[in-house]
């Protein structure tokens, strides 16, 4: 395997910091796409993107915080000019299943004269441990809406193998990856789960999304965050295709998804869902 330039955006997030730890295992040369790398890497600012896509082979894309938000399709066409200027041979998008307006960002992709792979990824595991969904899991009760969705939810380093897959062999040109676990979840079952693994008794509690929006406005969240968790939980957990199970992460990886148990065994042994103060 030749050695390559690879950027990865989001380099220090929950796909990208274990995609550049795997890439960089593998001998190829990483530069962290991030507001605190050198060169930097901002969404916000796109007059820097020149300078942090020259002299890359491969781009890893993933947008903050969803490429649902308003302005992502702006940002990924302008991201998909720079890149084509700067000779990028390939660019690997990380997208949402189930979500048609991301659907939007992936056409820009499919369509740039590039080499692509597009990774549709389901509800991540770690919403529980490394997301929003921590701290209710912490507090020991948990409500949410949406309370019957079924969700295939998938391992972030299962998605971040994956990424690191199509970033470095040539048979994953052209493919658009659904990434989900093996079976589906309710958010109940799946914190009953976590209550099970961590010997903790956790309390569950459906509730609609305009309850969920009037506590995260009580809680002075920002009303962009708002409107993407309100969108997330309608339109996505809405979406019946969310739900449908995929065996791509089997045919890329050659073995089966890891499953919701064995993450929420292996998160249990660390101790994250015992301790308040680490919130």
């Amino acid at each position: 395997m030749k050695t390559e330039n690879i950027l990865v955006i989001g380099g220090t997030g929950k796909t990208g910091r274990r995609i550049v730890k795997q890439l960089e295992v593998l001998g190829h040369n990483v530069r962290i796409g991030s507001r605190s790398n050198s060169p930097s890497f901002d969404w916000h600012q796109p007059e820097d993107w020149d300078a942090a896509v020259d002299g890359m082979d491969k781009i890893y894309i993933t947008y903050q915080p969803d490429l649902a938000v308003p302005g992502a399709l702006e940002a990924i066409e302008q991201l998909v000019k720079k890149s084509k200027r700067a000779n990028v041979k390939k660019l690997v998008l990380l997208s949402g299943k189930g979500e048609r307006e991301a659907q939007l960002c992936e056409q820009v992709v499919i369509h740039s004269g590039l080499d692509f792979t597009i990774v549709r990824a389901s509800w991540f595991n770690q919403n529980f441990s490394e997301n929003f969904l921590l701290e209710p899991i912490l507090d020991g009760f948990v409500a949410l809406p949406q309370a019957e969705a079924n969700i295939p939810w998938v391992d972030v380093d299962d998605i971040a193998e994956v990424v690191v897959k199509s970033l470095t062999e040539d048979k994953h040109n052209g493919e658009i990856y659904e990434l989900t676990g093996v079976r589906t979840l309710t958010f109940k079952e799946a914190v009953a789960e976590i209550a099970k693994a961590s010997n903790r008794n956790i309390t569950f509690v459906p509730i609609t999304v305009q309850e969920y929006g009037e506590g995260m406005r009580k809680a002075n969240l920002p009303e962009d965050f708002i409107w993407l968790i309100e969108y997330l939980f309608t339109e996505v957990l809405g979406n019946p295709e969310l739900a449908e199970i995929s065996n791509d992460i089997e045919k890329v990886l050659g073995r089966k998804p890891i499953d919701f148990s064995e993450y929420a065994s292996k998160v249990a042994k660390t101790g994250v869902w015992n301790h308040k103060s680490l919130v």
